[in-house]
């Protein structure tokens, strides 16, 4: 149920915000706690503002409320991907490239699961995160979640 409503709402979004210079980086309805949150991620190169947030969840508001593919009660939130931003698209982990990264997969690789370090290459097919000397090679098909990591 989640997939198609997150599919619907991207259908009813996407083009305003291509329109307008804005990069849909993710749509999240998620449950936390007793509480249903539809969650859309948005960014753009110069970064987003509370402006932008704004004008885009009004803009999403009145598209729900139009169409109303949810149907039950849940908070709208609309935000930037922050400084751990997700990575979920090919494109984001080519633009991740020379980033710190933490990766998790869905099956051990060098008998690990999760994985912290720059990601030095990206071919479409397999990851490369260098964690201090050593170099760790990830099928792209397992990787499970991915996000960008701040280093302290």
């Amino acid at each position: 149920m989640s997939q198609s409503i997150i599919s619907t709402i991207d259908s009813m979004i996407r083009p305003m915000l291509d329109e307008n210079g804005f990069e849909l980086v993710d749509i999240e309805f998620v449950k936390e706690g007793g509480n249903r949150f539809l969650r859309v991620i948005v960014d753009k190169p110069e970064g987003i503002d509370i402006d932008d947030c704004s004008k885009i969840s009004e803009f999403v508001s009145e598209k729900l409320d139009e169409q109303d593919p949810i149907t039950e009660a849940y908070f709208l939130e609309v935000t930037s991907p922050g400084a751990e931003r997700p990575l979920k698209k090919s494109q984001d982990f080519h633009k991740a490239v020379n980033l710190n990264v933490f990766i998790t997969t869905f099956e051990q690789i060098d008998g690990m699961k999760e994985f912290e370090g720059i990601l030095t290459s990206f071919d479409e097919e397999n990851l490369i995160i260098k964690a201090g000397k050593k170099l760790y090679t990830i099928p792209y098909s397992k990787v499970a979640t991915a996000r960008q990591s701040i280093v302290f």
